[in-house]
Protein backbone atom coordinates (compact mmCIF):
# COMPACT_ATOMS: atom_id res chain seq x y z
CA UNK A 1 0.00 0.00 0.00
CA UNK A 2 0.97 3.65 -0.51
CA UNK A 3 1.84 5.94 2.40
CA UNK A 4 0.11 9.29 2.28
CA UNK A 5 2.49 11.92 3.63
CA UNK A 6 1.60 15.24 5.21
CA UNK A 7 2.44 17.17 2.05
CA UNK A 8 6.03 17.97 3.12
CA UNK A 9 7.35 16.33 -0.07
CA UNK A 10 5.75 18.97 -2.30
CA UNK A 11 6.44 22.69 -2.13
CA UNK A 12 3.04 24.36 -2.19
CA UNK A 13 2.35 28.08 -2.58
CA UNK A 14 -0.45 29.14 -0.24
CA UNK A 15 -2.25 32.18 1.11
CA UNK A 16 -3.50 32.98 4.60
CA UNK A 17 -7.05 34.30 5.02
CA UNK A 18 -7.66 36.53 8.06
CA UNK A 19 -11.17 37.78 8.74
CA UNK A 20 -11.87 38.85 12.32
CA UNK A 21 -15.01 40.92 12.75
CA UNK A 22 -15.33 43.83 15.18
CA UNK A 23 -17.40 41.57 17.46
CA UNK A 24 -14.67 38.92 17.43
CA UNK A 25 -12.00 41.50 18.22
CA UNK A 26 -14.08 42.66 21.18
CA UNK A 27 -13.96 39.06 22.44
CA UNK A 28 -10.16 39.12 22.34
CA UNK A 29 -9.57 37.35 19.02
CA UNK A 30 -6.70 39.25 17.41
CA UNK A 31 -5.86 39.06 13.67
CA UNK A 32 -2.21 38.53 14.62
CA UNK A 33 -3.04 35.33 16.53
CA UNK A 34 -5.03 33.90 13.61
CA UNK A 35 -2.20 34.81 11.23
CA UNK A 36 0.51 33.23 13.37
CA UNK A 37 -1.49 30.04 13.83
CA UNK A 38 -1.93 29.67 10.06
CA UNK A 39 1.73 30.57 9.44
CA UNK A 40 2.99 27.87 11.79
CA UNK A 41 0.69 25.31 10.17
CA UNK A 42 2.08 26.18 6.73
CA UNK A 43 5.65 25.89 8.01
CA UNK A 44 4.89 22.51 9.55
CA UNK A 45 3.61 21.30 6.17
CA UNK A 46 6.58 22.74 4.31
CA UNK A 47 4.41 25.19 2.35
CA UNK A 48 5.44 28.61 1.05
CA UNK A 49 3.19 31.47 2.23
CA UNK A 50 2.89 33.83 -0.75
CA UNK A 51 0.01 36.10 0.29
CA UNK A 52 -1.97 37.21 3.34
CA UNK A 53 -5.50 38.45 2.77
CA UNK A 54 -6.79 40.83 5.46
CA UNK A 55 -10.50 41.38 6.09
CA UNK A 56 -10.34 42.70 9.65
CA UNK A 57 -13.58 44.18 11.03
CA UNK A 58 -15.57 42.81 8.04
CA UNK A 59 -18.86 41.00 8.61
CA UNK A 60 -19.08 37.43 7.32
CA UNK A 61 -22.62 37.82 5.99
CA UNK A 62 -21.29 38.59 2.50
CA UNK A 63 -17.61 38.68 1.59
CA UNK A 64 -17.55 37.39 -2.00
CA UNK A 65 -17.49 40.87 -3.55
CA UNK A 66 -14.95 42.33 -1.10
CA UNK A 67 -11.77 43.61 -2.87
CA UNK A 68 -9.54 41.29 -0.83
CA UNK A 69 -11.76 38.32 -1.72
CA UNK A 70 -11.57 39.20 -5.40
CA UNK A 71 -7.78 39.54 -5.12
CA UNK A 72 -7.58 36.11 -3.50
CA UNK A 73 -9.79 34.48 -6.16
CA UNK A 74 -7.74 36.10 -8.92
CA UNK A 75 -4.57 34.64 -7.36
CA UNK A 76 -6.22 31.21 -7.21
CA UNK A 77 -7.37 31.34 -10.84
CA UNK A 78 -3.96 32.41 -12.18
CA UNK A 79 -2.13 29.78 -10.15
CA UNK A 80 -0.24 32.24 -7.95
CA UNK A 81 -1.40 30.24 -4.91
CA UNK A 82 -2.98 26.79 -4.74
CA UNK A 83 -4.49 26.81 -1.24
CA UNK A 84 -5.97 29.08 1.42
CA UNK A 85 -5.47 28.53 5.17
CA UNK A 86 -7.98 30.00 7.62
CA UNK A 87 -8.80 29.45 11.28
CA UNK A 88 -12.34 28.07 10.77
CA UNK A 89 -15.12 27.96 8.18
CA UNK A 90 -17.00 30.82 9.85
CA UNK A 91 -13.93 33.00 9.27
CA UNK A 92 -14.08 32.31 5.53
CA UNK A 93 -17.79 33.23 5.31
CA UNK A 94 -20.91 32.86 7.42
CA UNK A 95 -23.21 32.80 4.40
CA UNK A 96 -23.86 29.15 3.44
CA UNK A 97 -24.41 30.05 -0.20
CA UNK A 98 -21.04 31.82 -0.36
CA UNK A 99 -19.29 28.90 1.34
CA UNK A 100 -20.64 26.60 -1.37
CA UNK A 101 -19.58 29.12 -4.03
CA UNK A 102 -16.06 29.14 -2.59
CA UNK A 103 -16.02 25.32 -2.68
CA UNK A 104 -17.08 25.36 -6.34
CA UNK A 105 -14.46 27.93 -7.36
CA UNK A 106 -11.60 26.21 -5.51
CA UNK A 107 -12.59 22.82 -6.85
CA UNK A 108 -12.71 24.09 -10.46
CA UNK A 109 -9.22 25.59 -10.02
CA UNK A 110 -7.85 22.40 -8.37
CA UNK A 111 -7.06 24.43 -5.26
CA UNK A 112 -7.26 23.42 -1.59
CA UNK A 113 -9.12 24.80 1.42
CA UNK A 114 -7.55 24.33 4.87
CA UNK A 115 -9.74 25.01 7.91
CA UNK A 116 -7.79 24.59 11.14
CA UNK A 117 -10.73 24.56 13.57
CA UNK A 118 -12.74 21.93 11.65
CA UNK A 119 -9.55 20.00 10.75
CA UNK A 120 -10.25 20.10 7.03
CA UNK A 121 -7.32 19.97 4.62
CA UNK A 122 -8.34 19.14 1.06
CA UNK A 123 -4.73 18.30 0.17
CA UNK A 124 -5.31 15.04 2.13
CA UNK A 125 -7.52 12.09 1.04
CA UNK A 126 -9.98 12.68 3.90
CA UNK A 127 -10.09 16.40 3.13
CA UNK A 128 -10.82 15.69 -0.53
CA UNK A 129 -13.61 13.37 0.58
CA UNK A 130 -15.10 16.19 2.65
CA UNK A 131 -14.68 18.50 -0.34
CA UNK A 132 -16.56 16.04 -2.56
CA UNK A 133 -19.42 15.89 -0.06
CA UNK A 134 -19.55 19.72 0.06
CA UNK A 135 -19.69 19.84 -3.74
CA UNK A 136 -22.47 17.25 -3.73
CA UNK A 137 -24.44 19.44 -1.31
CA UNK A 138 -23.95 22.42 -3.61
CA UNK A 139 -25.11 20.39 -6.60
CA UNK A 140 -28.17 19.24 -4.68
CA UNK A 141 -29.04 22.84 -3.77
CA UNK A 142 -28.63 23.95 -7.40
CA UNK A 143 -30.89 21.11 -8.57
CA UNK A 144 -33.52 22.03 -6.01
CA UNK A 145 -33.55 25.63 -7.26
CA UNK A 146 -33.53 24.45 -10.88
CA UNK A 147 -36.54 22.20 -10.24
CA UNK A 148 -38.52 25.07 -8.75
CA UNK A 149 -37.65 27.32 -11.67
CA UNK A 150 -38.38 24.57 -14.19
CA UNK A 151 -41.82 24.03 -12.69
CA UNK A 152 -42.76 27.63 -13.49
CA UNK A 153 -41.42 27.59 -17.08
CA UNK A 154 -44.30 25.68 -18.76
CA UNK A 155 -46.86 27.91 -17.05
CA UNK A 156 -45.11 31.09 -18.21
CA UNK A 157 -44.72 29.65 -21.71
CA UNK A 158 -48.43 28.82 -22.02
CA UNK A 159 -49.29 32.33 -20.88
CA UNK A 160 -47.06 33.72 -23.62
CA UNK A 161 -44.67 35.39 -21.21
CA UNK A 162 -40.97 35.78 -21.95
CA UNK A 163 -38.76 33.02 -20.56
CA UNK A 164 -35.69 35.21 -20.72
CA UNK A 165 -33.01 35.43 -23.35
CA UNK A 166 -32.87 37.27 -26.65
CA UNK A 167 -35.50 37.07 -29.37
CA UNK A 168 -34.73 34.73 -32.32
CA UNK A 169 -32.85 36.28 -35.23
CA UNK A 170 -35.37 38.17 -37.33
CA UNK A 171 -37.57 39.08 -34.34
CA UNK A 172 -37.59 41.55 -31.46
CA UNK A 173 -39.46 41.96 -28.19
CA UNK A 174 -41.84 44.94 -28.25
CA UNK A 175 -44.07 45.50 -25.19
CA UNK A 176 -43.49 41.84 -24.22
CA UNK A 177 -44.66 40.67 -27.67
CA UNK A 178 -42.51 38.90 -30.26
CA UNK A 179 -42.65 40.86 -33.53
CA UNK A 180 -40.56 40.79 -36.77
CA UNK A 181 -37.49 43.01 -36.66
CA UNK A 182 -37.54 45.39 -39.67
CA UNK A 183 -33.79 44.99 -40.27
CA UNK A 184 -33.28 41.28 -39.51
CA UNK A 185 -36.54 39.82 -40.88
CA UNK A 186 -35.59 40.33 -44.58
CA UNK A 187 -32.26 38.54 -43.98
CA UNK A 188 -34.04 35.67 -42.22
CA UNK A 189 -36.45 35.37 -45.17
CA UNK A 190 -33.52 35.42 -47.62
CA UNK A 191 -31.97 32.41 -45.83
CA UNK A 192 -34.97 30.22 -46.70
CA UNK A 193 -35.11 31.45 -50.30
CA UNK A 194 -31.40 30.81 -50.90
CA UNK A 195 -31.49 27.36 -49.29
CA UNK A 196 -34.50 26.34 -51.38
CA UNK A 197 -32.52 27.31 -54.51
CA UNK A 198 -29.02 26.03 -53.64
CA UNK A 199 -29.76 23.27 -51.07
CA UNK A 200 -26.36 23.87 -49.43
CA UNK A 201 -26.05 25.53 -46.03
CA UNK A 202 -22.44 26.53 -46.57
CA UNK A 203 -23.35 28.14 -49.89
CA UNK A 204 -26.12 30.12 -48.19
CA UNK A 205 -23.70 31.32 -45.51
CA UNK A 206 -21.13 32.39 -48.12
CA UNK A 207 -23.68 34.36 -50.16
CA UNK A 208 -24.93 36.18 -47.06
CA UNK A 209 -21.41 36.98 -45.85
CA UNK A 210 -20.33 38.20 -49.30
CA UNK A 211 -23.36 40.50 -49.34
CA UNK A 212 -22.18 42.05 -46.06
CA UNK A 213 -24.80 40.47 -43.80
CA UNK A 214 -23.79 39.49 -40.27
CA UNK A 215 -25.37 37.79 -37.27
CA UNK A 216 -26.70 39.86 -34.38
CA UNK A 217 -23.36 39.79 -32.56
CA UNK A 218 -21.46 40.87 -35.68
CA UNK A 219 -20.07 37.46 -36.64
CA UNK A 220 -20.15 35.89 -40.07
CA UNK A 221 -22.85 33.32 -40.80
CA UNK A 222 -21.77 29.68 -40.60
CA UNK A 223 -23.45 26.50 -41.83
CA UNK A 224 -24.29 25.68 -38.18
CA UNK A 225 -26.06 29.02 -37.75
CA UNK A 226 -27.94 28.52 -41.02
CA UNK A 227 -29.12 25.07 -39.85
CA UNK A 228 -30.37 26.42 -36.54
CA UNK A 229 -32.29 29.26 -38.17
CA UNK A 230 -33.79 27.00 -40.85
CA UNK A 231 -35.08 24.55 -38.23
CA UNK A 232 -36.55 27.22 -35.93
CA UNK A 233 -40.37 27.17 -36.55
CA UNK A 234 -40.74 30.76 -35.33
CA UNK A 235 -40.14 31.97 -38.90
CA UNK A 236 -43.33 30.23 -40.11
CA UNK A 237 -45.36 31.80 -37.29
CA UNK A 238 -45.08 29.14 -34.60
CA UNK A 239 -42.98 30.09 -31.61
CA UNK A 240 -41.55 27.11 -29.74
CA UNK A 241 -40.93 27.40 -25.97
CA UNK A 242 -39.97 25.10 -23.09
CA UNK A 243 -38.21 22.73 -25.47
CA UNK A 244 -34.65 22.80 -24.10
CA UNK A 245 -33.08 22.28 -20.69
CA UNK A 246 -29.72 23.54 -19.45
CA UNK A 247 -27.27 20.93 -18.20
CA UNK A 248 -25.64 23.60 -16.04
CA UNK A 249 -22.12 22.94 -17.35
CA UNK A 250 -20.53 25.38 -19.81
CA UNK A 251 -24.04 26.30 -21.00
CA UNK A 252 -24.69 22.96 -22.71
CA UNK A 253 -28.33 22.22 -23.48
CA UNK A 254 -30.45 19.19 -24.26
CA UNK A 255 -33.85 18.81 -25.88
CA UNK A 256 -36.84 18.12 -23.65
CA UNK A 257 -39.48 15.50 -24.62
CA UNK A 258 -41.82 16.84 -27.33
CA UNK A 259 -44.72 16.42 -24.91
CA UNK A 260 -43.26 19.29 -22.83
CA UNK A 261 -43.00 21.71 -25.75
CA UNK A 262 -45.28 24.74 -25.85
CA UNK A 263 -46.22 26.49 -29.12
CA UNK A 264 -47.70 29.95 -29.69
CA UNK A 265 -48.71 31.73 -32.82
CA UNK A 266 -46.65 34.79 -33.83
CA UNK A 267 -46.39 36.85 -37.00
CA UNK A 268 -44.69 34.75 -39.72
CA UNK A 269 -41.67 35.85 -41.73
CA UNK A 270 -41.88 33.14 -44.43
CA UNK A 271 -44.80 31.09 -45.82
CA UNK A 272 -45.34 27.75 -44.11
CA UNK A 273 -44.88 25.95 -47.46
CA UNK A 274 -41.37 27.39 -47.88
CA UNK A 275 -40.41 26.49 -44.30
CA UNK A 276 -41.65 22.90 -44.76
CA UNK A 277 -39.82 22.56 -48.10
CA UNK A 278 -36.50 23.69 -46.60
CA UNK A 279 -36.79 21.39 -43.60
CA UNK A 280 -37.73 18.49 -45.88
CA UNK A 281 -34.45 19.05 -47.73
CA UNK A 282 -32.54 19.09 -44.41
CA UNK A 283 -34.15 15.81 -43.31
CA UNK A 284 -33.23 14.14 -46.57
CA UNK A 285 -29.61 15.29 -46.33
CA UNK A 286 -29.05 13.81 -42.91
CA UNK A 287 -27.47 10.37 -42.94
CA UNK A 288 -29.02 7.52 -41.02
CA UNK A 289 -25.81 6.74 -39.18
CA UNK A 290 -24.88 8.63 -36.05
CA UNK A 291 -21.52 9.43 -34.65
CA UNK A 292 -20.16 6.87 -32.27
CA UNK A 293 -20.23 8.34 -28.76
CA UNK A 294 -17.17 8.25 -26.56
CA UNK A 295 -17.15 5.31 -24.21
CA UNK A 296 -17.99 6.38 -20.67
CA UNK A 297 -15.34 6.15 -17.96
CA UNK A 298 -16.08 3.27 -15.62
CA UNK A 299 -16.29 3.77 -11.86
CA UNK A 300 -13.22 1.64 -11.05
CA UNK A 301 -11.22 2.33 -14.19
CA UNK A 302 -7.49 2.39 -13.43
CA UNK A 303 -7.76 0.67 -10.02
CA UNK A 304 -9.36 -2.67 -10.99
CA UNK A 305 -6.77 -5.43 -11.49
CA UNK A 306 -6.99 -9.14 -12.17
CA UNK A 307 -5.28 -11.53 -9.76
CA UNK A 308 -2.84 -12.32 -12.62
CA UNK A 309 -1.58 -8.70 -12.36
CA UNK A 310 -3.13 -7.17 -15.48
CA UNK A 311 -5.58 -4.27 -15.48
CA UNK A 312 -9.23 -5.00 -16.12
CA UNK A 313 -11.36 -3.12 -18.65
CA UNK A 314 -15.04 -2.93 -19.59
CA UNK A 315 -15.50 -3.72 -23.31
CA UNK A 316 -18.25 -1.79 -25.13
CA UNK A 317 -20.29 -4.92 -25.78
CA UNK A 318 -20.47 -6.11 -22.17
CA UNK A 319 -21.11 -4.81 -18.67
CA UNK A 320 -18.23 -6.69 -17.06
CA UNK A 321 -14.71 -5.81 -15.99
CA UNK A 322 -12.59 -8.16 -18.07
CA UNK A 323 -8.94 -9.20 -17.95
CA UNK A 324 -7.76 -9.28 -21.56
CA UNK A 325 -4.99 -11.72 -20.58
CA UNK A 326 -6.74 -14.54 -18.73
CA UNK A 327 -10.37 -13.54 -19.50
CA UNK A 328 -11.27 -13.30 -15.81
CA UNK A 329 -14.52 -11.33 -15.49
CA UNK A 330 -16.72 -9.66 -12.89
CA UNK A 331 -20.00 -7.75 -13.54
CA UNK A 332 -19.71 -3.97 -13.03
CA UNK A 333 -22.77 -3.98 -10.74
CA UNK A 334 -21.31 -6.77 -8.59
CA UNK A 335 -18.03 -4.93 -8.14
CA UNK A 336 -19.77 -1.73 -7.08
CA UNK A 337 -21.97 -3.74 -4.66
CA UNK A 338 -18.86 -5.23 -3.01
CA UNK A 339 -17.27 -1.77 -2.74
CA UNK A 340 -20.55 -0.36 -1.38
CA UNK A 341 -20.57 -2.91 1.44
CA UNK A 342 -16.93 -2.20 2.27
CA UNK A 343 -17.84 1.43 2.93
CA UNK A 344 -19.32 0.24 6.22
CA UNK A 345 -15.74 -0.02 7.46
CA UNK A 346 -14.33 2.94 5.54
CA UNK A 347 -10.88 3.94 6.86
CA UNK A 348 -11.29 2.05 10.15
CA UNK A 349 -13.63 -0.43 11.76
CA UNK A 350 -15.91 0.89 14.56
CA UNK A 351 -13.59 -0.64 17.16
CA UNK A 352 -10.51 0.90 15.55
CA UNK A 353 -12.22 4.28 15.30
CA UNK A 354 -12.99 4.23 19.04
CA UNK A 355 -9.43 3.32 19.97
CA UNK A 356 -8.00 5.74 17.44
CA UNK A 357 -10.11 8.64 18.67
CA UNK A 358 -9.31 7.90 22.30
CA UNK A 359 -5.55 7.93 21.74
CA UNK A 360 -5.65 10.99 19.51
CA UNK A 361 -7.90 12.93 21.87
CA UNK A 362 -5.56 12.17 24.75
CA UNK A 363 -2.57 13.49 22.78
CA UNK A 364 -4.42 16.59 21.62
CA UNK A 365 -5.96 17.11 25.06
CA UNK A 366 -2.52 17.21 26.65
CA UNK A 367 -1.33 19.88 24.21
CA UNK A 368 -4.51 21.91 24.59
CA UNK A 369 -4.05 21.81 28.36
CA UNK A 370 -0.57 23.24 27.89
CA UNK A 371 -2.05 26.02 25.74
CA UNK A 372 -4.67 26.73 28.42
CA UNK A 373 -1.96 26.81 31.06
CA UNK A 374 0.05 29.29 29.02
CA UNK A 375 -3.00 31.52 28.65
CA UNK A 376 -3.52 31.47 32.41
CA UNK A 377 0.14 32.26 32.88
CA UNK A 378 -0.16 35.17 30.46
CA UNK A 379 -3.10 36.58 32.42
CA UNK A 380 -1.05 36.28 35.62
CA UNK A 381 1.94 38.08 34.07
CA UNK A 382 -0.31 40.86 32.73
CA UNK A 383 -1.81 41.29 36.19
CA UNK A 384 1.66 41.59 37.73
CA UNK A 385 2.59 44.16 35.09
CA UNK A 386 -0.52 46.20 36.02
CA UNK A 387 0.49 46.10 39.71
CA UNK A 388 4.02 47.33 38.90
CA UNK A 389 2.61 50.09 36.71
CA UNK A 390 0.24 51.29 39.50
CA UNK A 391 3.15 51.38 41.95
CA UNK A 392 5.08 53.55 39.52
CA UNK A 393 2.10 55.91 38.92
CA UNK A 394 1.59 56.24 42.66
CA UNK A 395 5.32 57.05 42.98
CA UNK A 396 5.97 54.10 45.28
CA UNK A 397 8.84 52.95 43.04
CA UNK A 398 11.29 54.94 40.90
CA UNK A 399 11.67 54.84 37.10
CA UNK A 400 14.72 52.64 37.56
CA UNK A 401 12.79 50.31 39.86
CA UNK A 402 9.87 50.19 37.42
CA UNK A 403 12.15 49.19 34.55
CA UNK A 404 13.92 46.57 36.64
CA UNK A 405 10.63 44.94 37.70
CA UNK A 406 8.68 45.38 34.47
CA UNK A 407 11.26 44.32 31.87
CA UNK A 408 11.37 40.61 32.88
CA UNK A 409 7.57 40.53 32.92
CA UNK A 410 7.41 42.03 29.39
CA UNK A 411 9.92 39.45 28.13
CA UNK A 412 7.94 36.61 29.71
CA UNK A 413 4.66 37.89 28.22
CA UNK A 414 6.29 38.12 24.76
CA UNK A 415 7.60 34.55 25.06
CA UNK A 416 4.15 33.23 26.00
CA UNK A 417 2.42 35.17 23.20
CA UNK A 418 4.84 33.65 20.68
CA UNK A 419 4.55 30.13 22.10
CA UNK A 420 0.72 29.92 22.16
CA UNK A 421 0.15 30.03 18.36
CA UNK A 422 3.09 27.66 17.86
CA UNK A 423 1.55 25.05 20.18
CA UNK A 424 -1.87 25.68 18.67
CA UNK A 425 -0.38 24.92 15.24
CA UNK A 426 0.89 21.59 16.60
CA UNK A 427 -2.67 20.78 17.67
CA UNK A 428 -3.97 21.79 14.23
CA UNK A 429 -1.45 19.60 12.41
CA UNK A 430 -2.24 16.62 14.64
CA UNK A 431 -5.98 17.01 14.24
CA UNK A 432 -5.83 17.16 10.46
CA UNK A 433 -3.08 14.59 9.88
CA UNK A 434 -4.67 12.03 12.20
CA UNK A 435 -8.22 12.55 10.88
CA UNK A 436 -9.36 13.20 14.43
CA UNK A 437 -12.09 15.73 13.70
CA UNK A 438 -15.62 14.51 14.23
CA UNK A 439 -16.69 16.12 10.96
CA UNK A 440 -14.44 13.97 8.76
CA UNK A 441 -15.02 10.76 10.69
CA UNK A 442 -18.78 11.31 10.62
CA UNK A 443 -18.55 11.90 6.87
CA UNK A 444 -16.65 8.62 6.55
CA UNK A 445 -19.23 6.75 8.65
CA UNK A 446 -22.14 8.31 6.76
CA UNK A 447 -20.66 7.68 3.34
CA UNK A 448 -22.30 4.25 3.26
CA UNK A 449 -25.74 5.83 3.58
CA UNK A 450 -25.01 8.69 1.15
CA UNK A 451 -23.43 6.55 -1.59
CA UNK A 452 -26.64 5.65 -3.52
CA UNK A 453 -27.60 9.35 -3.72
CA UNK A 454 -24.28 10.55 -5.17
CA UNK A 455 -23.79 11.26 -8.87
CA UNK A 456 -21.41 9.12 -10.92
CA UNK A 457 -18.89 12.00 -11.00
CA UNK A 458 -18.87 12.29 -7.18
CA UNK A 459 -18.54 8.52 -6.77
CA UNK A 460 -15.65 8.49 -9.21
CA UNK A 461 -13.82 11.25 -7.30
CA UNK A 462 -14.24 9.36 -4.02
CA UNK A 463 -12.85 6.19 -5.61
CA UNK A 464 -9.86 8.12 -6.95
CA UNK A 465 -9.17 9.62 -3.51
CA UNK A 466 -9.43 6.57 -1.28
CA UNK A 467 -8.88 3.41 -3.38
CA UNK A 468 -5.36 2.14 -3.93
CA UNK A 469 -6.18 -1.10 -5.80
CA UNK A 470 -8.99 -3.58 -6.35
CA UNK A 471 -7.88 -7.15 -7.08
CA UNK A 472 -10.37 -9.59 -8.62
CA UNK A 473 -9.51 -13.24 -8.12
CA UNK A 474 -11.40 -16.49 -8.54
CA UNK A 475 -14.53 -15.83 -6.47
CA UNK A 476 -12.70 -13.28 -4.30
CA UNK A 477 -12.40 -9.48 -4.46
CA UNK A 478 -9.83 -7.57 -2.41
CA UNK A 479 -10.14 -3.80 -1.97
CA UNK A 480 -7.10 -1.92 -0.70
CA UNK A 481 -7.56 1.63 0.61
CA UNK A 482 -4.78 4.14 1.06
CA UNK A 483 -2.64 3.41 4.14
CA UNK A 484 -3.45 5.46 7.24
CA UNK A 485 -0.39 5.94 9.51
CA UNK A 486 -0.67 4.89 13.12
CA UNK A 487 -1.26 7.48 15.82
CA UNK A 488 2.16 6.76 17.27
CA UNK A 489 3.97 7.21 13.92
CA UNK A 490 2.26 10.45 12.99
CA UNK A 491 2.56 11.91 16.50
CA UNK A 492 6.29 11.20 16.44
CA UNK A 493 6.60 12.74 12.98
CA UNK A 494 4.73 15.89 14.01
CA UNK A 495 6.89 16.30 17.12
CA UNK A 496 9.97 16.14 14.89
CA UNK A 497 8.54 18.69 12.45
CA UNK A 498 7.47 21.16 15.13
CA UNK A 499 10.74 20.69 17.02
CA UNK A 500 12.73 21.65 13.95
CA UNK A 501 10.31 24.52 13.35
CA UNK A 502 10.95 25.98 16.80
CA UNK A 503 14.69 25.55 16.41
CA UNK A 504 14.57 27.67 13.23
CA UNK A 505 12.40 30.38 14.79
Amino acid sequence: MKTIHNGNDVQKSVGIWIRVSTEDQAKGESPEHHGQRAKYYAQAKGWDVREVYHLEAVSGKSVLQHPETQRMLADIRRGHISAIIFSKLARLARNTRELLDFADIFRSCDADLVSLQESIDTSTPAGRLFYTMIAAMAQWEREEIAERVAASVPIRAKLGKSLGGAAPFGYQWVDKKLLPDPEEAPVRRRIYELFADHRRRRTVARILNDAGHRTRNGSKFSDTTITRLLEDPTAKGLRRANYTQSLGQKKHWKMKPTSDWVFQEVEAIVPEELWEACNGILTGQRGASKRTTKHAVQLFAGVAYCACGHKMYVPTNTAKYTCLSCRNKVPTDDLEAVFFEQLRDFLLSPEDITAHLKQVDETIGQKEEIVSGLRRELEKVNTEMDVVYRLYVEKQISSEGFGKRNRPLEERAKQIEDEIPCLQAEVDVLKISLLSSDENLNAARNLYGQWPKLSFEDKRKIVENIVERITVGDGEISIELYYLPSVKDVTKEQHNVMGSLRSRA
